[in-house]
This record gives C-alpha cells, structure tokens and sequence, in this order.
C-alpha cells in the first residue's frame, strides 16, 4: 500500500472512530434563562420524570442558567414506570436475577448507573424495590445486575399480572397468524376472542416488534379511542417515537399506554372509567392509515395487552 493510501485510510479510520463517538455520546443540555423542566421535556419529547430521574433531581429542585442536563433515551417502559403514582405503585417482588452491590458515587443518577450497568432505569428501580420519586444520595448502596434474558421477564411478569388478576374470571387467548403484514415495524397480526374489549371497535391486531412489547390497532379515521380499564391519567404528551400518547394507571398500579392518537380528550389528573373516550386515533406517518398503538406495562416491564385485565 503507498503512503498516500496508508494516509487515506488512516483519515478514513479516525472520522468513523469520531463519528461513532458522536453517534453515542451522552445528550446534554445547557439549560437557558427561563427553562423549566417541562419546557425542556417537551422539546426532547421525553417525560418530566425521566428527566429527573436522569438528573437525580427532586420535585423541589429548580434549575439555573448554564445548568447542564443529560438527555436520556426516550424508552416508554421507563417512562411509564416513573409516571406511576407514590400511593398506588405496585411493591411487587423484582425479578430474581443474580446481583451485585453498587455504591453510589458523586455525580451518579439512576439513569448513569443503569446505562452503565446494561439496565433500565425501570429494572433499577424495580430491583431494588424503589418508587418513581426517589432520589439517590452519595454513599447509598444499590442492587446491579445484568439484563435478564426475555424469557426471565415475561415469565416473572406473566406471573405478577397472573396475581393481579386473580379475581377476574375472563380470560382471553390470542392466536397467531402465520404471516405478518408488515416486516418493516411489526410482527404477526393476531386474533383475540370476539368479547375481548379492545379501545377501538373490531381492529385488526398486529404485534409490535422489538425492545417494546404491544399491539397495533387498525382503526377508522378519527375514531373515538376508550379507556378500556378505569385509573388515574398520569401522563398526556407527545412522546418521542409514538406521537401522542396518554398513561392510565389502575388502582393495582398497571399502567395502560394510548399512543399514536390524533387528539387528546383528557388531562393529567383526570379519572377515566371503563369507557371514557381518551381521544381519537391517529393518522401512521409510515403507512398513512389510522391506527393507534397499545400497551399495557407492570414496574415498566410490558406484558400481554390481549391478556391484561379489562372492567
């Protein structure tokens, strides 16, 4: 190889290696004179918790000018579990996994210390038996451990809902078809018993690949989408990667996730009951066909939306 090849390479080395730096390097914001923490969430299109919980800031602490921020990933597991209610959070047995001890050190945040372990802020919390609100302190000593395999999870979560619904006597099986309609997103599309209670009328259900667990629904344009579980609305925003989406919180802390509508019918605060119209089904920017996603999330952790308890 000549020595203007070698020089050629060698430049073409270090912009990939400066490239990949950038691509995952740690978002940070410096904050502006009159920025709140909501403000800056709603830019991010991420919730005010995360942010907190990424910063290890408490509902009292106010920001200042010049202030930096990490920007977490958006990861609606983790935002659903640190939208969840003090007096309603479900204090459910973690998932057993083996685990080490951390010490927390200065400048730590939930969500630096799950990162660095392979974790979600969500399993953090659930792990060592923790609520949304807290905020960690230098010398603190946590529980760590490695992501558990998929299996491990839906295993242990399958058992938890099992416990919360034991007074139910529906039940609902779900069969796959074998071929999916669309490979670019999701998975198969299913059929669920014809009295199963779905937030649109008779939609077409596709699974939802990947990290998040759901289903899409195929809807009419505008259709009204209901609550199909009373609870508490605990979040109402646009969120990063499924447009506008609305959290409802059961009594027994499941959490029922609305995403991708066209508009909004509720506010933070409200009590939705069993059938309440929580807004109207969106439009996909992929497919260009009305749909809404759902999903339904136990300590942060997705479980079967077929499968989760109706009223």
């Amino acid at each position: 190889m000549s020595k203007y090849s070698t020089k050629i390479a060698s430049c073409l080395i270090i912009a990939l290696s400066v490239f990949s730096l950038n691509l995952f390097a740690e978002t940070t914001y410096k904050v502006d004179k009159g920025d709140t923490l909501y403000s800056i969430s709603r830019k991010y299109q991420i919730t005010v918790a995360e942010l907190r919980a990424a910063n290890n800031l408490s509902e009292n602490d106010v920001l200042k000018a010049g202030q930096k921020l990490i920007i977490p990933d958006a990861d609606i597991g983790t935002a659903a579990a640190l939208s969840t209610s003090k007096t309603n959070e479900v204090k459910s047995s973690p998932v057993t996994v083996k685990t080490s001890e951390y010490t927390v050190q200065k400048g730590d945040t939930l969500y630096r210390i799950a990162k660095n372990n392979g974790m979600t802020v969500a399993e953090l919390l659930s792990i060592n038996n923790m609520d949304s609100s807290v905020v960690i302190k230098v010398g603190q000593k946590l529980k760590i451990a490695s992501v558990p395999d998929a299996s491990t999870v839906n295993t242990a979560v399958t058992n938890q809902t099992s416990n919360v619904n034991n007074s139910s006597k529906q039940q609902t099986t779900i069969s796959v078809i074998e071929k999916a309609p669309d490979t670019r997103t999701y998975g198969s599309t299913v059929t669920s018993d014809s009295s199963t209670k779905w937030p649109v009328k008779s939609p077409k259900i596709t699974q939802v690949k990947g990290k998040i667990s759901g289903v899409q629904l195929s809807a009419q344009q505008n259709e009204s989408v209901t609550c199909i579980h009373e609870g508490t609305v605990m979040y109402v925003g646009t969120y990063r990667g499924f447009g506008q989406v609305v959290f409802v919180q059961t009594k027994t802390g499941l959490i029922y996730a609305y995403t991708g509508l066209g508009s909004v019918k509720v506010k933070k605060g409200d009590y939705a009951v069993s059938g309440a119209e929580v807004g109207t089904a969106g439009v996909d920017p992929i497919s260009g066909k009305p749909q809404i996603t759902f999903m339904v999330f136990q300590n942060g952790q997705p479980i079967d939306p077929g499968k989760a308890p109706r009223n």
